[in-house]
């Protein structure tokens, strides 16, 4: 079944918060956040389960920005050649993404939207990509599931604090339960490998997290133990760092399709 959430007022916000209703949308402060929409209400979602967001579509308006130390860059997007132009004649490759995909952590208050959590939130991972599924822990019924923060490319450490930031013609995406993953960390499946993050302000406690979230995935696939895990995992996985700049730093592990045989 397809749901239409459209970008009006009623459903956009700039903060994560389990008691965010519909009409809780006009406060400025609340709103100084990455521009979300949602939060959606998915039936049957309980904390302990796993959601899994399947981005299906992600189509950028023709035009962006990205800031270095303050000076802003604009960008011509090319949507259907696939690359971005800026204003000082360089060309990119675009690979568009959804920044920001989670949900509110199982406590009160206001969150901000900048760091990503346990529950997802501004990954910022630029293999997050249409034909890509995110699998994030639920914190609260419902899952109360919010998107948003449209790019059009960027970078593996987004060094500068921004990808090339743009409107979107139309996201779409699709979600399911699954009851059969536990997971500390998000982890997602591209269409040729398997991805687990970790964050946290300290990079290297954020990449111990990765690692230790895909030898769970390691164990999982291949069925052995994890001293077997770590072993192939230091001949067959990559880490990469997601992003430097949220707060919270980013890592991912990638584990590759045929990398172990």
């Amino acid at each position: 079944m397809i749901h239409e959430l459209p970008l009006e007022r009623r459903t956009l916000h700039g903060h994560f918060s389990r008691e965010l209703e519909p009409q809780e949308r006009d406060e400025a402060e609340l709103d100084s956040g990455h521009a979300l929409n949602g939060p959606v209400h998915v039936r049957g979602a309980r904390p302990g389960q796993t959601l899994a967001v399947r981005v299906d579509k992600v189509r950028p308006r023709s035009g962006g920005v990205t800031f270095g130390e303050g000076d802003m860059f604009k960008w011509q997007i090319d949507v259907e050649g696939g690359t971005a132009t800026n204003d000082r004649g360089r060309t990119v490759s675009i690979a568009p993404f959804l920044g920001v995909i989670g949900m509110p952590p199982d406590e009160p208050g206001v969150w901000s939207t900048i760091p990503p959590r346990r529950c997802g939130g501004n990954i910022d991972c630029k293999l997050l990509v249409a034909g890509t599924t995110l699998f994030l822990p639920v914190a609260n019924d419902g899952a109360l599931l919010s998107a948003g923060d449209g790019h059009a490319a960027q970078g593996d450490g987004e060094v500068s604090g921004t990808a090339i930031e743009c409107p979107l013609d139309a996201a779409q995406i699709t979600v399911d339960v699954r009851d059969d993953l536990d997971l500390r960390m998000p982890v997602a499946r591209t269409s040729d490998a398997w991805l687990a993050f970790g964050f946290d302000a300290d990079l290297d406690v954020a990449a111990q997290l990765a690692v230790e979230t895909m030898l769970d995935l390691i164990e999982r696939e291949l069925a052995t133990d994890r001293k077997h895990a770590l072993a192939l995992a230091s001949v067959a996985v990559d880490l990469a760092v997601t992003q430097l700049v949220n707060e919270a730093k980013g890592v991912h592990a990638i584990f590759r399709d045929g990398a172990i045989r």
